[in-house]
């Protein structure tokens, strides 16, 4: 059956997919970080953005257009900023050490800044918004990504759909950790959608026409030929909902990643059928205590998390969730039971560990 699953220990998923990266001349620490942010997709329920992709990433480095061993050159630089050109580097080692550098930065500053150009996908941005949590900061992380959503109005894609991620420390309840895209979905979920055979929801894309996409077969197809049609912005078909309001935040994240660091933007990127287009990020961390005082801060947060976990629960529905408390539970589940996996997708880790001599890890039984 499409909807399959095979269940996998997290750390020999890591290990195979460090395993391979090694085998394609990725350094150890790039191997690891790589390995590390992708495997935390799936770790937190997060599949489009997971291991699903490994092949993506094997296609990237194997064209050339990722690029093992790149230089990190900062390009400009002050106390409490800095532009990076990553020069076509695996995206998540290449934004752990951007994030690094800001953190590090904010400590002595209060807060800091920095935007990355000529970076390659990154897996999920929460996974570097939370990099500042144990820190007592406030971490932020966006990316544009290729063209794929569609703007309110509009027929053909114009942006990405370009996500951010806010997470903010707490002391009893679990961080609060904002990661979304500005569109209604990423081309991550269209991909499983593909894979598991059905079809899309109404409202969630367009075809070339600009009417309601069904088949994420031929959407994704659209997309890569650019031939029209796309993903929604955030709220949706037309002003109504709110659409214009994710298509405004997509815009935003352009400004923040694309233009403060020189880099592409909107329709002057897009992705190849085998590989993903390079792309630029923006990273952000605030020191609480330039605010206020910490722990005041995270009793605060307590206290706001709590009334919103614990407000009454629309009928039908069992209880209510705050950004990322979903994920923390699936975290702590799937650490102790295994990651499941799509049959589809182990198949093809299998198929990735043949090619390049390296084991695929064994089912949990």
């Amino acid at each position: 059956m499409k909807n399959e699953t095979v269940k996998i220990d997290y750390g020999h998923l890591e290990q195979f997919c460090r395993d391979v990266f090694l085998r394609l001349d990725l350094s150890e620490y790039d191997a690891d970080s790589t390995a590390k942010v992708l495997v935390a997709a799936d770790l937190r329920g997060i599949p489009s953005h997971g291991v699903g992709r490994l092949s993506r990433y094997v296609n990237g480095l194997k064209s050339g257009l990722m690029v093992p061993h790149a230089p990190f050159e900062i390009i400009r630089e002050t106390p409490s900023s800095v532009v990076i050109d990553a020069h076509g580097a695996m995206g998540p080692p290449v934004s752990v050490k951007t994030m690094s550098m800001i953190i590090e930065k904010a400590r002595k500053a209060g807060s800091a800044f920095g935007s990355v150009s000529n970076s390659n996908h990154f897996g999920i941005a929460g996974y570097y918004a939370m990099m500042a949590l144990d820190e007592n900061m406030i971490g932020i992380c966006m990316t544009n990504t290729s063209l794929l959503g569609v703007p309110t109005f509009g027929r053909r894609a114009m942006f990405g759909t370009n996500p951010l991620a806010f997470a903010a420390p707490a002391d009893k309840e679990r961080a609060f950790v904002l990661d979304m895209s500005t569109t209604v979905v990423t081309r991550g979920k269209v991909e499983v959608y593909d894979r598991l055979g059905k079809e899309l929801p109404k409202g969630w894309a367009v075809d070339k026409t600009g009417k309601s996409a069904s088949d994420p077969g031929s959407l994704l197809n659209e997309m890569i030929e650019r031939l029209g049609g796309g993903i929604l912005p955030l709220g949706g078909e037309g002003e109504e909902f709110g659409g214009h309001k994710g298509y405004g935040l997509s815009i935003m994240i352009d400004v923040l990643c694309a233009l403060l660091s020189g880099s592409p933007f909107g329709s002057e990127i897009w992705d190849m059928e085998s590989s993903s287009v390079r792309v630029s990020h923006f990273f952000g961390a605030l020191k609480i205590d330039a605010f206020r005082d910490p722990a005041a801060f995270r009793c605060d947060m307590d206290r706001m998390l709590e009334k919103l976990r614990t407000c009454e629960p629309a009928e039908g529905e069992e209880r209510v969730y705050y950004a990322g408390l979903k994920e923390y539970e699936k975290e702590e589940e799937y650490s102790r039971n295994g990651i499941p996996l799509l049959k589809k997708t182990y198949d093809l880790l299998c198929s990735i560990g043949k090619e390049h001599g390296v084991n695929p890890p064994e089912a949990i039984e």
